[in-house]
């Protein structure tokens, strides 16, 4: 009877412990698949207690890295700079009379010498004509005082003749040159002013708009000229430098140098034109504290234009040999510049720099603190300090999973997420 009434409690609490049972195996696979493994729990706490620069369970930092090497690099000045004619010239009449014809068009590219207008020049030629009638009629009257002078002479030699009559026939015939040499000279100016009817360009270049229409009458008094003429083959580019750079630009000079200058356009993207610095002004601007400078440019393409703004670009030096490096591993700090060295043991250095010049878009030269050879950090930098141990990946593994070249490891996909969330933006 005992073991009856016993029955259904036992029943019971064995129901009871089945349960608890079943919780706590349910309870431990929730909590073990939420927990990081084993391993990753023992290298999150040495990852905590070796400080940063490690991943988690102890696993070196990827990074991509690049090499040192050796350029000449050159040093420059750079401007805003103002695109000006080499030269312009408004082409006036240099005499009075009616325009005829004229023989350009406007906007035309012209040479030197070449006919542009023509004044009608009948007026000149009658004039050049009368001249020419005086200058003969005057050579006659001169041939006839010579030959009386001289049998003036055999007159006087032979005592026939007063000393009187000599001289003044002698006189008539110096009066006769000078009146001769008188019209030549006319004959000379009536041969330039009918010559300047002819209107020619004075240097090549582009003409502007016609400011006079045939027909009108045009004075050399005139201000506003027939039309304008701008040499744009050479072209100039006016612009101006600090004060505190003009020994950098007067020092090569000094040398007997020429400096080569560059046109780029507004937006940085493309060299428009080469040229070379022509002129640099005898005295500082004092109130911008500049000295003006002007650089010439063939511009045989004709990609600069007047009053187009440019983008100038001065080489005043060279720095031979210079090391340079990728730009993205140069970083910026309070205390100066600096990079991350990649040791043989793959380690980083957090090494101090002095900056120079950029080299290019993506190099910048160092004037101290890396050497040629050295291997520099370019992605990863934010999670390093110095001795962290670190894993060199190459871009094309970094973003393919491919197996690197030499000196570089097999990037994995906590390299490549580690390196895509990398806050560091190339510089």
């Amino acid at each position: 009877m005992k073991s009856h009434a016993h029955s259904p409690f036992s029943r019971r609490n064995f129901l009871l412990l089945l349960l608890v049972i079943a919780l706590i195996a349910g309870g431990w696979l929730y909590f073990s698949r939420q927990s990081p493994a084993p391993g990753g729990m023992a290298g999150g706490m040495g990852g905590g207690m070796g400080g940063p620069g490690m991943m988690g369970g102890g696993m070196a930092t990827p990074v991509q890295a690049g090499v040192a090497k050796q350029a000449d690099v050159p040093v420059y000045l750079s401007a805003l700079g103002t695109v000006v004619p080499n030269a312009s010239v408004t082409v006036t009449s240099r005499v009075d009379g009616q325009l005829m014809k004229v023989y350009f068009t406007e906007g035309q590219q012209v040479e030197a010498g070449q006919l542009l207008a023509q004044i009608d020049p009948r007026s000149y030629q009658a004039t050049l004509a009368q001249y020419q009638g005086a200058l003969a009629e005057n050579q006659a009257l001169l041939k006839s005082a010579q030959l009386t002078l001289a049998r003036y002479k055999t007159l006087y030699a032979q005592d026939s003749l007063s000393r009187q009559d000599l001289e003044t026939q002698t006189a008539t015939v110096g009066q006769y040159l000078g009146t001769i040499k008188a019209d030549q000279a006319q004959i000379e100016a009536a041969k330039l002013n009918l010559e300047y009817t002819r209107i020619t360009a004075p240097v090549s270049g582009r003409v502007g708009l016609r400011l006079v229409d045939p027909g009108n009458m045009v004075h050399s008094s005139d201000t506003t000229g027939i039309v304008t003429l701008t040499q744009t083959q050479p072209i100039a580019a006016t612009f101006s430098v600090p004060q505190a750079s003009l020994q950098t630009v007067l020092k090569p000079l000094h040398r007997g140098e020429t400096l080569p200058a560059t046109a780029i356009d507004q937006d940085g993207s493309s060299v428009l034109a080469q040229g070379k610095l022509s002129f640099i002004s005898n005295e500082i601007d004092t109130t911008t504290g500049s000295i003006k400078l002007k650089a010439l440019f063939d511009n045989q393409d004709e990609q600069l234009y007047p009053n187009q703004f440019v983008n100038i670009r001065l080489q005043t030096n060279t720095l031979k040999g210079a090391v340079v490096i990728p730009a993205q591993a140069l970083q910026l700090s309070s205390d100066g510049d600096f990079v991350y060295l990649v040791n043989k043991d793959n380690t980083v250095t957090r090494k101090t720099v002095k900056s120079g010049p950029a080299f290019g878009n993506t190099w910048q030269a160092i004037l101290s603190g890396v050497a040629a050879g050295d291997r520099v950090v370019t992605t990863g930098i934010d999670r390093l300090q110095d001795g962290a141990k670190v894993r060199v990946v190459t871009a094309q593994a970094a973003t393919t999973g491919a197996t690197p070249a030499a000196g570089g490891r097999p990037a994995t996909a906590t390299d490549k997420k580690a390196l895509a969330t990398d806050g560091n933006a190339a510089r």
